[in-house]
């Protein structure tokens, strides 16, 4: 599996504002954001930005890198033998990125237009969603290898896990339906989900008793 790795280090700041920008355009205009807004967005020229990225896909590729990095990093924190403690940190940066203004907005954009541009859409689906599902299962993978984890597809457990961790909170807010908007209910609901995965594929599983009625009560 040859997921991408983006590395922080190689951004500097004027990366930062660029992809910033990025990010604050396609809350507001979807896929039709263009080169001239992110520049005008950015401080910086158009001609900059071509020369530094080549092209608007490059340019959310690379958008889409850095939110891997940033997905991954409670993954790569620790040296992976705490599974619990890695996948539960996963989960709520997971959970509070797509609970983002920002990116719930995008997201319904996107989604309202992809079938205009299904070229893209694509694309951004392959350098988000799917680099990260390809990620998270070479990390499967490795726990595997080491006896951590039960033998098993490594693909589908990652699918498996993101569906978990997704519930159906991002349908929710989708169609504009109260969902999980409270860090303590999102970090309940992650460890549910962190731990009935790991109850199922654990070689060992040392992890909490099943949570109470309760705590699975959410919005």
């Amino acid at each position: 599996m040859n997921s991408p790795t983006p590395a922080a280090g190689a951004l500097d700041a004027r990366d930062h504002r660029v992809f910033d920008a990025v990010r604050e355009l396609m809350s507001t205009q979807g896929m039709q954001l263009s080169m001239e807004a992110v520049a005008q967005q950015a401080g910086c020229s158009k001609q900059t930005l071509y020369s530094r990225y080549g092209s608007k896909q490059e340019l959310l590729r690379r958008v889409m890198q850095r939110h891997l990095c940033r997905a991954t990093a409670g993954l790569r924190a620790m040296d992976g033998e705490d599974l619990r403690g890695c996948l539960l940190q996963f989960a709520i940066d997971h959970l509070e990125h797509f609970n983002e203004t920002q990116v719930i907005q995008a997201r319904r954009l996107i989604a309202a237009e992809a079938a205009q541009f299904p070229q893209e859409a694509q694309a951004l689906y392959r350098d988000g969603a799917g680099a990260l599902a390809l990620h998270l299962a070479e990390w499967i993978a490795t726990r595997i290898e080491r006896g951590l984890l039960r033998h098993d597809d490594p693909h589908f457990m990652a699918e498996l896990l993101l569906s978990m961790i997704a519930g159906l909170d991002f349908e929710k807010q989708r169609f504009h339906t109260p969902h999980r908007d409270d860090a303590v209910v999102r970090r309940r609901w992650a460890e549910f989900s962190v731990d009935s995965f790991l109850q199922a594929f654990a070689v060992h599983p040392a992890v909490p008793e099943p949570h109470s009625n309760q705590l699975r009560s959410f919005s």
